[in-house]
């Protein structure tokens, strides 16, 4: 999967604007500078889309010319930072030296001063997650808290198994919060998503407590994988994240997740999602009542019926409204 597919967030429009004094305005009031030479400014035009979660967002930019982001040293929030390019290149300086942001590779910031430039056509994601949202994935994963610094490695090869997982982690949760109907997407299910991601960014790229996480060999005990799977099993209505689980469970989230791939081939939140899938095909084959397809699904918490269709028939080989029908049509 190439990162240009995925979705550019257009029903999240934060602030757009060829004015390049209204958006170094709009910049300076989240703490960032622009530069921007004035033979640039007449190619111009910022758009600037946004995902918000509890503890982070996703967001897309461009800048149309040729510019220059400073994130100060200063600067109160203490985000980590994931940069994506859409198109064009992007230069990243950091703690680290320089890196390149492409299409092929994405970068990683620590919570410190960094500042980009962005070719001029350029387009990119940002992922911007607080200290506070990371360490608590982290010290969920781990089972304790880090007790030291994180620092990611700079820089990952977006063709690599472990990018194009992040990837695909990110591509399923932009799909849902790019949706012009915010309705579903109580504070459960961002924190849902947010975990998703986060959990992916500390599997999938190598920081400083990557050996540590890698260690956590020790099988899930019998009485543990049992909660983890009966508190699936009672609340497949509802948001579910892996903090959950290891809060029932006392079981680290690296042994959890390490466990449910062995024994199940997927991840628990995956196991999660099958499981509403079979729960709704049930559903589907004994209603005998007015329950519309539409009305079986929501009840499981699918709210994009068009998505939920098209999987359901991938995993099935027949639509909802076939497997009602053909059970409609039983004496």
């Amino acid at each position: 999967m190439r990162n240009g597919l995925l979705p550019l967030m257009h029903n999240r429009r934060v602030h757009a604007s060829r004015n390049v004094e209204e958006v170094a305005a709009f910049m300076a009031s989240k703490e960032l500078r622009l530069d921007l030479s004035p033979r640039a400014a007449g190619q111009f035009e910022f758009i600037a889309n946004a995902a918000y979660m509890p503890g982070s967002y996703l967001g897309y930019i461009q800048y149309g010319a040729a510019a220059t982001i400073q994130v100060p040293q200063g600067r109160a929030r203490d985000d980590y930072w994931l940069h994506f390019s859409v198109r064009g290149s992007w230069e990243i300086h950091n703690s680290v030296g320089t890196v390149m942001c492409s299409p092929e590779q994405a970068v990683f910031s620590a919570p410190v001063g960094h500042h980009t430039l962005s070719e001029a056509g350029s387009a990119c994601f940002v992922l911007s997650v607080s200290r506070a949202t990371m360490l608590g994935r982290l010290a969920t994963l781990l089972g304790d808290a880090p007790g030291g610094p994180l620092d990611f490695a700079p820089a990952m090869n977006l063709a690599s198994r472990p990018g194009r997982r992040l990837l695909r982690h990110l591509q399923l949760s932009l799909e849902e919060l790019d949706e012009p109907d915010e309705s579903h997407c109580s504070e459960a299910f961002l924190r849902m998503y947010e975990e998703l991601i986060v959990t992916s960014m500390l599997l999938s790229q190598p920081h400083s407590f990557s050996e540590r996480l890698n260690r956590l060999e020790q099988p899930a005990w019998p009485r543990g994988v049992q909660l983890a799977l009966d508190y699936i099993e009672t609340h497949l209505d509802r948001p579910l994240t892996l903090g959950d689980l290891v809060s029932v469970t006392g079981v680290p989230g690296r042994t959890l997740l390490k466990y449910f791939r062995e024994h199940h081939g997927v991840s628990p939140m995956r196991y999660w999602r099958d499981r509403r899938f079979v729960r709704v095909r049930e559903a589907l084959q004994r209603t005998r009542d007015n329950a519309s397809v539409t009305d079986v699904a929501m009840a499981w918490g699918f709210y994009h019926l068009g998505r939920f269709a098209a999987e359901y028939a991938r995993r099935f080989g027949e639509s909802p409204s076939e497997t009602r029908r053909r059970h409609d049509r039983r004496p």
